[in-house]
């Protein structure tokens, strides 16, 4: 395998909705693809001084405000990157093509439009998916598993919420999915996590536990898809099978598992470098632990708890 190319690339963020994008030149790797701009990270910086150099030189501005997004080891046939991805959400001078490259701000909800490298969809994952996701706790009614759910809500900005009700049939699990989608705002996302969700529903947002992960060889073409990993074998299948995002864990001790072996923060920082797709970590995580959790790259927390009372 060859040597790994280090790559810093922005998601530079304009505070409106907008992103802003360049063309690479026709005559570079993958040449005439739109990216989120950056650069090689050189001998002696670290990713974010590279990132503040390259943003400077390229399009023109300081970086005033960044954040870690997503870290992602990629292989391409002819060469291998691993690009360390920023969220720039504050910044100095008016973006544009310094180097005559086409440029273009575009919302969020336009980036499909677009065509990009292979490896930059991780990246495009991590823009859409929120930090937190609220796992329903075992409710034995559907009022109950509602009014779970909009507790969670009004404690922390969720805007994910993964129903995991398999006591359900699938049916019931269905008819459930959709109680919760009315009774929640617009825009929250419900996945379900349900061990008879089956390809005659896959067209909505799925989760596998780590079993069914293991019995899936091909992607099952679901909306949003997830599964629960518990390591570098289940995320590789992940990967191979074309998840959206993961879960990891478990990665601090819970009151549901006492005594079980926990991953803890520094076995999850080295699978998550070894992760090209967004990853949660579950198990253990409160609010309090979601900056740590940022922090060693991952995109957010996962949890049952968390967020109510």
């Amino acid at each position: 395998m060859s040597r790994l190319i280090h790559v810093a690339a922005a998601v530079i963020e304009d505070g409106c909705g907008a992103i802003f994008l360049a063309r690479r030149p026709q005559d570079k790797h993958q040449g005439g693809l739109w990216e989120f701009p950056g650069g090689k990270v050189e001998p002696g910086e670290s990713a974010e001084q590279a990132l503040h150099r390259e943003l400077h030189e390229e399009v023109g501005i300081e970086v005033l405000a960044c954040e870690p997004l997503i870290q992602i080891p990629h292989h391409y046939p002819d060469k291998s990157v691993l690009l360390d991805v920023y969220r720039v959400t504050e910044f100095a001078g008016e973006a544009h093509g310094k180097e005559g490259q086409k440029t273009a701000w575009v919302s969020e909800a336009d980036l499909g439009d677009y065509e990009f490298p292979a490896a930059n969809k991780p990246i495009l994952n991590a823009i859409r998916l929120p930090q937190r996701i609220f796992i329903t706790p075992q409710a034995e009614t559907l009022e109950a598993c509602i009014e779970n759910t909009l507790s969670a809500c009004k404690r922390a900005p969720i805007s994910w919420v993964m129903l995991r009700q398999k006591q359900l049939t699938l049916d019931e699990a269905l008819s459930w999915r959709l109680a919760l989608m009315q009774a929640l705002d617009e825009g929250v996302e419900v996945t379900l996590n349900h061990p008879k969700y089956g390809a005659a529903s896959s067209h909505l947002s799925r989760h596998l536990s780590s079993k069914e992960l293991q019995a899936t060889e091909s992607n099952p073409e679901s909306s949003l898809l997830g599964a629960s990993c518990h390591n570098l074998e289940e995320i590789e299948a992940a990967v191979r099978i074309g998840c959206d995002y993961i879960t990891l864990s478990p990665i601090l001790p819970t009151n549901s598992h006492p005594g079980s072996p926990t991953l803890g923060f520094d076995a999850a920082r080295q699978l998550i470098a070894q992760a090209p797709l967004p990853v949660y970590l579950l198990g253990g995580m409160s609010e309090d632990e979601l900056p740590h959790a940022l922090a060693i790259g991952a995109q957010g927390i996962a949890a049952i708890s968390a967020w109510l009372e």
